[in-house]
């Protein structure tokens, strides 16, 4: 398999319900794009309806929007109601929204903001979706994560909302190791019902406005580098197209690019930081999760004899895909 997997390598997408989260701007707007102009029928989950609308107008293809403000849960619910009135599958559930290095503040639930919309929001999100993909074959959960996961890797389980102390950084990097706990959990579940996946993705140092709560001591040295250390959105997108699109992705993969410290460059299997594999740690945060949010799947936990059997991620595949 080429190393420089593009969008023409995406496979003819018509027949398929893509829904994309964030999808208006950055990787988001060019991972729906991309879905669209290949096929798919895709529904941009927004904040922001109007700019929704804004941006679909931009696309080619059959696109929608449905309104989704990830920091509220009956948001979260209202959506998922909606759009199970609009569609009886979907084929692609794209979690790619995302806040990062937010001053201290809380959700609408009252959960720290980060961990709040990054991972709370998809997590009930997608567990109130989950059911209209799991009858199809092909279909797949994308969750974005992020590099940051590795910054002070940690899920605060005494303190989950930083109520004590408030670190922008280490918060933000707690809710993309969330987002990749999540991933391989939710892929140890669906292994039983073989039909659906999970996957996750990053897409290195790309130009989105993602940055722009970016701390004052690290701005100035970012704009100076950023024309050297980033990529383009679309070049951003393309982990996360990768993983919802290529037919030798598999369950519990994690895609980010190929170059250098993953920084830039063409998509390519990647491995997560060890901590994101310890999947007792991956179900306390399941557990904590339902909790917060009061959603529950239809899939269950499985029993330990059988998580190294149904478990499957990057570190054993190699950088092709091929196992």
């Amino acid at each position: 398999m080429s190393d420089k997997w593009t969008t023409a390598n995406i496979p003819d997408q018509h027949g398929r319900v893509a829904v994309v989260t964030g999808a208006n701007t950055g990787l988001g707007y060019e991972t729906a794009k991309a879905l669209a102009e290949h096929g798919a029928s895709v529904v941009l989950a927004v904040r922001n309806a109007e700019k929704g609308e804004q941006a679909a107008a931009r696309m080619t293809g059959d696109v929608t929007v449905q309104a989704l403000d990830l920091t509220s849960l009956d948001s979260v619910r209202t959506a998922a109601a909606a759009l199970r009135s609009r569609f009886d599958r979907i084929d692609l559930l794209i979690n790619n929204a995302g806040v990062m290095y937010t001053p201290k503040q809380t959700t609408r639930d009252g959960f720290e903001m980060q961990f709040g919309t990054n991972h709370l929001g998809h997590f009930a999100l997608t567990g109130l979706l989950l059911d209209l993909m799991l009858p199809v074959p092909g279909s797949r959960v994308v969750t974005v994560s992020s590099t940051g996961h590795r910054i002070r890797a940690a899920i605060h389980f005494d303190d989950p909302q930083w109520e004590r102390s408030y670190s922008r950084v280490g918060a933000y990097g707690q809710s993309k190791l969330a987002n990749l706990m999540f991933t391989y959990e939710l892929q140890r579940r669906l292994a039983a019902h073989g039909t659906t996946v999970a996957v996750a993705a990053h897409p290195g140092l790309s130009g989105t406005e993602l940055a722009r709560n970016t701390p004052a001591a690290l701005r100035l040295p970012l704009t100076w580098l950023a024309p050297l250390i980033t990529q383009t959105p679309a070049m951003g997108a393309l982990p996360t197209l990768r993983a919802a699109t290529d037919p030798a992705a598999l369950g519990g993969q994690y895609y980010g690019p190929g170059g250098r410290n993953e920084v830039m460059g063409h998509p390519r299997l990647v491995t997560s930081s060890p901590e994101s594999y310890e999947a007792a740690v991956q179900q306390r945060l399941w557990a904590l999760s339902e909790d917060l949010t009061g959603v529950t799947f239809p899939v269950g936990p499985v029993g330990r004899s059988e998580q190294n059997s149904r478990h499957v991620d990057s570190r054993s595949a190699g950088a092709d895909g091929r196992r």
